[in-house]
């Protein structure tokens, strides 16, 4: 199989889709343009700011991918690179972009609170309260492993370091200028566009290796990197959206869209044969040891690739209140994941032409993202880009979505703290006839410093790729709750609720499979790590108390109308 035709194919499938299915679901859910959205109605200044599609679509898909649909399709590689394309294929079209789409329509309706909101409708108080904290757990865990990535790329890559530094120092001049002087955004990406790159070359020039430098161990420097970067995402957290969070993802969404341009003609050109092959079976040796069966392992690896619950929480979060019009769901919460869906099959195509030996050394020495740096680089290689500076600017690129979305990720945790306490957190105010310790915990500085610290104990805890099984199954049961409050929604307005009750199933049965699997296998290890098999305990018993009351909600509204 030529990787060329997979990748091709496969963007020439979801743009298809991005129409057909696309305008379907615009009509199914009623978009209405002269509609006026909360970005104009709640307008606050802080998470409240009406953003043009350009700008939106930037941060909202630089937020979303992180290295979620790099790593998953990777780590999932050794199933056949079929499995894998299928998934991708189907999931993206039918599920993940179903379900962003969905989330971005609904919160947008409810005056941009979160999807919980939504669920108080369906599923009562309770159940509000239930999703939240599992929404809550689920975003902890997206702030350790990212947070984990990133500082492990900091230390492998120091050139990354200096680079990222600079980024996020040139972001809030960016949003100053846009925002409190008035600039076009075109004038703006013409000034600064060309100074992220130039920060790309002066992170190669001064790398900040701080094993070198100051004769610190990798897992000093780990460390340090993890202390900064959570003092980091403390700050953007709680400063306003416009200041930070959107001009410096809109910013790195160029480098994201770089990588992809550089990766997608160097497939086209080079032409790779896919070495591995297409189906493994329907048990297969895993790269780390034992067997791995591909019900359900496959559907929760890929992760992001195909679906992903943490887009409800960022198109519902930030996303929802900065959309100037609802025509731009379509583009913002359905284009923006089938692009992820591109990057995945590219993730996939990057590793799938080595045989399968050389796969798992590349993952066993390696790593997910040092493999896919390597395989895209080889590519760009034959439109004439040097290896070496093919590999630094890819990483670089890696290294900004994973940031992205970790900075992003604390905000929603944030945000899903606060409605915790507050019965409308539409604002993240605080309102006066509220209880005092309830405002005290609703605190946007309180909050934030409760999920630092547990994001911060879950990755000291842990290395990424034993967060990773975890992180992926949380992840895609959030998105099989999410689908069930869309099917309950759907129900109650008498429209087609098929497309998101068949996709809720089969992810409710594969991810609550995963799971025990997941804690099972974990209590039968050597060295159990308790804080991943309480985590994994608490997702699941949290899903299936929601699952009941969904099931008990609609029981109830058949008698109503019986």
């Amino acid at each position: 199989m030529n990787g060329a035709v997979l990748v091709l194919g496969g963007s020439v499938f979801f743009l298809a889709a991005y129409f057909i299915y696309g305008r379907y679901l615009e009509k199914l859910f009623g978009t209405d343009d002269t509609r006026t959205t909360p970005a104009h109605t709640c307008k606050d200044g802080v998470d409240f700011v009406a953003t043009s599609p350009a700008v939106l679509f930037g941060h909202h898909f630089a937020s979303i991918a992180g290295a979620g649909p790099i790593v998953g399709p990777i780590l999932a590689a050794y199933f056949g690179w079929g499995a894998v394309a299928l998934w991708v294929l189907v999931g993206c079209i039918f599920l993940g972009a179903m379900h962003d789409f969905a989330a971005l329509f609904l919160s947008v309706r409810d005056e941009g609170r979160s999807i919980g909101h939504v669920i108080e409708r369906e599923l009562g108080y309770a159940g509000r309260q239930i999703f939240l904290l599992f929404a809550w757990a689920a975003l902890v865990l997206v702030d350790a492993i990212f947070a984990l990535l990133v500082a492990k790329t900091f230390v492998s890559t120091p050139s990354v370091a200096t680079a990222s530094l600079l980024f996020i120092a040139m972001a809030p001049i960016f949003g100053w200028l846009v925002y409190k002087k008035g600039i076009s955004i075109a004038m703006g990406s013409l000034i600064f566009v060309p100074l992220l790159f130039l920060f790309v070359w002066l992170g190669a020039v001064a790398p900040l290796d701080l094993t070198a430098r100051f004769g610190w161990s990798v897992e000093s420097a780990r460390r340090f990197w993890l202390i900064i970067l959570f003092g980091y995402v403390f700050v953007a957290s709680t400063i306003p959206v416009w200041l930070l969070l959107q001009p410096r993802d809109y910013l790195n969404s160029y480098l994201l869209y770089a990588m992809m341009v550089i990766g997608f003609v160097g497939i086209l050109f080079a032409q790779p044969v896919l070495a591995m092959p297409a189906f493994e079976g329907w048990v297969v040796e895993r790269p780390t040891g034992g067997t791995g069966a591909i019900f359900p392992l496959l559907f929760v690896t890929v992760a992001c690739g195909a679906i992903s619950g943490f887009h409800s929480l960022v198109a519902s979060g930030t996303t929802s209140k900065q959309l100037a019009r609802e025509k731009h769901i379509r583009v913002v919460g359905y284009g923006s994941m089938l692009v992820e869906g591109v990057l995945a099959l590219m993730a996939l195509t990057a590793v799938a032409v080595v045989s399968r030996s050389g796969y798992v050394d590349a993952l066993q020495n390696q790593g997910p993202v040092a493999a896919f740096a390597n395989g895209l680089a080889g590519f760009a290689a034959s439109v004439g880009l040097p290896i070496k500076v093919g590999k630094t600017f890819i990483a670089l690129a890696i290294s900004a979505f994973m940031l992205t979305t970790l900075d992003t990720a604390t905000r929603l945790t944030r945000f899903t703290w606060q409605e915790l306490f507050l019965p409308d957190a539409r604002h993240g105010g605080l309102e006066s006839d509220e209880k005092p310790w309830a405002r005290v915990c609703a605190n946007r500085y309180v909050a934030t410093a409760v999920a630092i610290g547990c994001a911060a104990y879950m990755a000291l805890s842990g290395n990424a790729m034993q967060i990773w099984p975890v992180f992926g199954a949380s992840n895609q049961l959030l998105a099989a709750l999410t689908l069930l409050v869309v099917t309950l929604v759907l129900i109650k307005q008498k429209a087609n609720f098929w497309v998101s009750l068949i996709p809720m199933v089969f992810m409710m049965l594969v991810c609550i499979w995963a799971l025990v699997s997941l804690v099972a296998g974990n209590l039968k290890a050597e060295t159990v790590n308790w804080a991943l098999v309480l985590t994994s305990g608490f997702l699941l018993v949290m899903a299936c108390v929601l699952i009941v009351r969904a099931v008990v909600a609609v029981r109830g509204k058949s008698r109503e109308h019986g």
